[in-house]
């Protein structure tokens, strides 16, 4: 009677490490669509740039006891917040969308690979993406603009939370979102629309205390003028606090509205998210 030696499986590796090898595959990915990646990383640029241009030193601040800021660093904020919505929001609702189009997300749901790694090497991307996105900016508008940037550390914790926060509620709606489009082929028509309008709605084109009123009550239901607001505290002089509509900068609203999306769009998207298409049930 010959001895058998059983055998075991070896255990998956934790979460936490499949979503870190699963976000290098994910930026891989990524950086293979250049046209993506020159589009992400210099929009925002190219838009300060333009708008710098054509308006040229702006005296955004008279009504502020006198305080004058070019046109460059008024709108710096706002090119860091769509930047943002750019890189988390848009980006991952057109590609997931696109993903279960083509099947990717069926075959993934078919592996042993957790879904919480899928998501997690999504995360880790956006948050990479956005980091160096937002420093090129930074580093664009003050060397290229002669924008000054804060000194006081302060700001910058400011700077980081709502960051950090703004990241991760437009990541979370991108993926609730991304069910909408019906298609791969429809997400870009149906998801880039939405972007454009709080654009030029949340404070990013244009100053918002310039635009009407139900427009600002609108533009206040959603993330992006949050964001945008979020990031004038940062680097606007704090004596141009009183062109905000509410007088100040609001940091305890920001917050909540930015946790309220986030929960809300966790709840919507566990419940709504599909791993195939919708001819396939």
């Amino acid at each position: 009677m010959s001895a058998t030696t059983p055998t075991t499986d070896a255990p998956l590796p934790g979460a936490g490490r499949l979503s870190l090898v699963r976000a290098g595959l994910e930026l891989r990915q990524f950086l293979r669509e250049r046209d993506a990646v020159i589009f992400i990383f210099a929009y925002p640029i190219v838009m300060m740039a333009i708008f710098s241009t054509v308006f040229g030193a702006a005296d955004q601040g008279s009504a502020a006891q006198g305080v004058e800021v070019d046109f460059a660093r008024y709108f710096l904020p706002g090119m860091i917040a769509t930047g943002v919505m750019l890189t988390s929001f848009q980006s991952l609702a057109i590609a997931i969308a696109v993903e279960r189009d083509d099947g990717t997300l069926r075959r993934l749901r078919g592996t042993p690979l957790p879904a919480v790694a899928y998501f997690g090497g999504k995360v880790v991307l956006t948050i990479a993406t956005s980091l160096v996105q937002t420093a090129i900016l930074l580093a664009v508008a003050a060397l290229a603009f002669d924008v000054a940037l804060p000194t006081d550390p302060g700001r910058w914790l400011t700077f980081a939370w709502v960051f950090l926060l703004g990241t991760a509620t437009g990541t979370v709606c991108g993926v609730a979102f991304s069910s909408v489009p019906r298609s791969g082929r429809s997400a870009t028509a149906v998801v880039t629309p939405v972007v454009l309008i709080l654009q030029f709605t949340s404070g990013v084109f244009f100053a918002f205390y310039m635009l009407p009123a139900w427009m600002q009550t609108a533009a206040s239901v959603f993330p992006l003028k949050w964001i945008a607001q979020g990031m004038r505290s940062v680097f606007l002089p704090e004596e141009m606090v009183v062109l905000e509509p509410s007088g100040s900068w609001q940091h305890g609203a920001t917050a909540a509205v930015l946790v309220a999306w986030l929960v809300a769009a966790l709840v919507v998207g566990v419940r709504t998210f599909r791993w195939r298409r919708r001819d396939e049930g």
